[in-house]
């Protein structure tokens, strides 16, 4: 019976056939361990010398890492094991002998590695990373169903930018000039007013020329948008998602929270609802604390927003930034026309931002009077301008960068792990 390794504790005592391949092996003289891998886990075949043909024995001894094969066997339970099984192995059939696999149990810089990603990403450590960010994509899409979200693609390729095209990779579209999308946001402003609630996940592109463990050139974004849905409104979805989709992970990921070295008692305590304090009490807070350089209608950079976060034991939200600091599209605190009513949820442990998030200006004069003074063309926002024309609601959305969320949640320290295969500044290979 051909079984995957994710499906072995439905075959206990049952012989079983795994397709697999080598991560790695030791022996003594009359027993050979082999470290068995096949995508959907990791699991030790035993091959006890006694107990198979003498041709077994040997070849078991000489396979080599990374060669791929079909390994049959009984399921065990085996307690010592994280988890919880092995496989007593009776036969084995190579199906390709792997040479000089570059990877080998030792130590390699991260240069290395990164130049062998397609084939570090086979490695235990970068397979739990990767169930991970699987897992957070999965309960992404049955919160946001659960909850009456329509999920929308918005387009790649756009003809302009919310927040300017600085930052953008330009292209030609035949005879005009396109930028790949640094955000959804605004086609799903557009989704929300046809189909109420809707969520979007896909590609975005930076042309940012940072180098930090934050900072990928090209990522996932999750974006909500909600018609009929205020300030408040917009916290409250949030943090619902970041607790659901936490707590997923410590259910569903605890054998790869554990190869990680994860402290789950950390993640036991993301909850909603969030502590949340404002951008002027955040100003002050980090005069406190010595930050003598940061002045009111400055922008945070990450040692401010780790500072922040070592007070608290959950995400934070910073609300009401300067309106001289945030995109032309935030709606103005109705109290104070210097702030604007917006958040960013910082995470702990120093990952920083996870989340951006506003409610959006309804408003047609104040819109265009914004696009103005950010020096954008009217024309090309004209079909934004409209949704303010037609039937305008007061509405909110966030966007929220998953490689800096599964950076924070398995505790892996640089992006360029939580993604399969990361663009950074210096690197688009392979």
């Amino acid at each position: 019976m051909k079984i995957t390794i994710a499906e072995v504790s439905k075959h206990v005592d049952q012989q079983v056939t795994l397709g697999c391949w080598l991560a790695n092996k030791r022996s003594s003289g009359k027993i050979a361990f082999l470290q068995l891998r096949d995508g959907t886990g990791f699991i030790q075949g035993v091959v006890v010398k006694a107990d198979v043909p003498e041709e077994t024995f040997a070849q078991a001894k000489s396979l080599t890492q990374e060669s791929s094969m079909y390994v049959t066997g009984t399921v065990q339970r085996d307690e010592r094991s994280p988890f919880g099984y092995e496989l007593l192995v009776q036969g084995i059939e190579v199906l390709h002998e792997s040479v000089d696999y570059p990877i080998t149990p030792k130590a390699h810089g991260p240069e290395f590695l990164m130049d062998n990603r397609h084939l570090w990403l086979r490695s235990k450590r970068q397979h739990a990373v990767m169930k991970v960010r699987n897992e957070i994509i999965r309960a992404t899409y049955q919160f946001f169903n659960e909850n009456g979200f329509s999920k929308v693609d918005p387009p790649i390729l756009t003809g302009s930018a919310p927040e300017g095209t600085t930052e953008l990779f330009a292209t030609k579209y035949f005879d005009e000039d396109a930028f790949l999308s640094q955000s959804g946001q605004l086609y799903m402003e557009a989704a929300a007013m046809a189909l109420g609630k809707v969520f979007s996940f896909g590609p975005t592109f930076r042309a940012e020329k940072s180098k930090t463990r934050r900072h990928l050139i090209e990522f996932w974004m999750i974006e909500p948008e909600m018609a009929f849905y205020e300030f408040e409104d917009n916290l409250k979805v949030q943090e619902e998602y970041v607790s659901f989709i936490v707590q997923s992970v410590l259910e569903n990921c605890k054998l790869e929270l554990n190869t990680l070295g994860r402290d789950v008692s950390v993640l036991e305590k993301i909850t909603a609802p969030f502590p949340r304090i404002t951008y002027d009490e955040a100003i002050k807070f980090l005069h406190q604390k010595g930050f003598d350089d940061i002045q009111w209608g400055d922008d945070f950079g990450a040692p401010h927003e780790t500072a922040i976060a070592e007070s608290y034991d959950k995400p934070v939200f910073i609300t009401h930034y300067p309106t001289t600091i945030k995109p032309f599209y935030m709606q103005p605190d109705p109290n104070r026309d210097d702030v604007v009513l917006c958040a960013d949820l910082i995470a702990p442990e120093g990952y920083g931002e996870i989340i951006g998030g506003s409610q959006r200006i309804h408003d047609y004069e104040l819109l265009k009077k914004r696009l103005a003074e950010h020096g954008l063309n009217e024309e090309a926002y004209k079909w934004y301008l409209e949704l303010r024309q037609y039937g305008s609601v007061p509405h909110s959305g966030f966007g929220l960068g998953l490689e800096r969320t599964v950076g924070w949640i398995t505790g892996v320290e640089h992006v360029r792990e939580t993604i399969p295969f990361p663009r950074l500044l210096n690197r688009l290979y392979p």
